[in-house]
């Protein structure tokens, strides 16, 4: 059994704030009509994107436990994400990892990396 491109992408775990993001075309305008020039890509060092998957946030450390007689609990908590997959984000090159997985480009991003997200909601 051959697992297609979207099945291959559900397997990655993203760990942490991080996002991994498929880079749009250079002039790939969104449905709303945002889209970076070239030339602000170039001089900025901004890019554009939508979030293909999303770590699980930022994890809140668990306090000391005083009471012996309560039960361990091992579950890890975390404050979610703002970013969600299917998201456009404009973010900063500098803080972003280049990876290729299955001959594609994407890029492995902390969300404080992210100046701005664009979101298709149904009203």
């Amino acid at each position: 059994m051959r697992l297609t491109a979207d099945a291959k992408l559900k397997k990655l775990i993203v760990i942490g704030d991080r996002v991994l993001i498929r880079p749009s075309k250079p002039n790939e305008q969104t449905a709303s009509g945002l889209y970076l020039p070239p030339g602000v890509q170039e001089k900025e060092k901004v890019q554009q994107g939508y979030i293909i998957r999303t770590g699980p946030g930022y994890a809140i450390p668990t306090p000391p436990e005083d009471e012996s007689w309560k039960q361990a609990e091992e579950q890890v908590k975390y404050i979610p994400l703002q970013a969600r997959e299917g998201d456009l984000a404009i973010f900063l090159v500098s803080g972003a990892t280049e990876v290729m997985y299955e001959g594609e480009k994407y890029f492995i991003v902390p969300q404080s990396a992210i100046l701005m997200l664009e979101r298709e909601e149904d009203f």
